[in-house]
């Protein structure tokens, strides 16, 4: 089964997210095909990219099942540069991005989320860069594009909570950029398709390449400070604590 479903109507790409019976969560596969689905839309004529999920939420975040099979350094480094790849695949792209999310869109899910150029989200969405939890920190840029719709300070304050948070509150935030009726997809393309879009994909790419290296320096020091922190006992305790459904109990270790 395909994990990542690829259409495209006349200049509209659309990815979704295809693991609904673990709310999306991505996983190895999941990652390689998501990236090599963009490469596919990257050489292709379009000038716009919605990125959903299928079924109940958009992301739940990485695959935890996923992560505890993949204890040795070796599929860590292989997983944590795919997700480089894809990250940077994303940002780049020429083309215009929406990410539409519904239900959770957490962690690795929510970082996928922010690479795009745009992001609207149901009244119902549930948003949370949770990594702290399991006492692990941000990954997929989460750092990066937290900082750039927040500020540092505010950005640390979302990390460190790791806060589950509503539409409506991601919208105060600035974390979203709008809350979605029953139009409001179709709505937004129609608007772009109608306006100079390359002279849109111009700016966007000027801005990219303004801030590129500083993405790839963020996602170079998640990969490096994740290793870390996959090594602590606050972690392993994360770990236990999401599997058995109760709180964690850290320590500071």
């Amino acid at each position: 089964m395909e994990h990542v479903l690829l259409t495209i109507e006349d200049r509209v790409a659309t990815l979704e997210l295809n693991r609904p019976e673990t709310l999306n969560a991505l996983n190895e596969q999941m990652l390689a095909e998501l990236l090599d689905k963009l490469k596919i839309v990257e050489e292709s004529d379009v000038a716009i990219l919605l990125i959903k999920g299928k079924g109940r939420g958009f992301s739940s975040g990485g695959d935890i099942k996923s992560m505890l099979q993949s204890t040795n350094e070796y599929s860590f480094t292989k997983i944590m540069e795919t997700i480089k790849q894809l990250i940077m695949t994303l940002y780049r792209l020429p083309k215009l991005t929406i990410s539409y999310l519904h239900g959770p869109a957490a962690g690795l899910g929510f970082s996928l989320a922010l690479a795009c150029d745009y992001i609207i989200a149901t009244e119902e969405a549930r948003l949370a860069m949770n990594f702290i939890g399991i006492g692990l920190i941000p990954d997929g840029g989460g750092h990066f594009f937290l900082e750039k719709r927040l500020g540092e300070a505010k950005a640390k304050q979302v990390i460190w909570e790791g806060k589950v948070m509503t539409a409506e509150e991601a919208l105060q935030l600035g974390l979203i950029d709008e809350i979605a009726n029953a139009n409001t997809i179709e709505n937004k393309v129609k608007e772009w398709l109608n306006k100079p879009i390359q002279a849109m994909i111009a700016t966007k790419q000027i801005y990219v390449q303004l801030s590129e290296e500083k993405l790839i320096q963020t996602l170079d020091l998640e990969t490096k400070n994740q290793k870390k922190m996959r090594q602590t006992k606050d972690h392993a305790e994360g770990i236990r604590a999401f599997l058995e459904k109760r709180q964690p109990n850290f320590i500071g270790q």
